[in-house]
């Protein structure tokens, strides 16, 4: 028998419950999207929930050019 072991930090499973609500789908169904647009408003909505329950443990924030 083998086993492997995976790391599942608290993101992956957040991420994993906003695919399955579907939140980028019901946000990218109510906006239009543009034929301009490279990231759909959906997924940026994702990525900002992400990064703000990433940033809440960080001791601070560093902006490098």
């Amino acid at each position: 028998m083998s086993v492997e072991i995976k790391n599942l930090d608290h993101l992956r499973l957040i991420a994993g419950i906003i695919d399955e609500i579907g939140i980028v789908d019901q946000i990218n169904g109510l906006i239009e999207e543009k034929k301009t647009e490279k990231v759909s408003a959906g997924k940026v909505v994702k990525v900002m929930i992400l990064n703000g329950i990433g940033l809440v443990s960080s001791p601070y924030i560093a902006i490098r050019p």
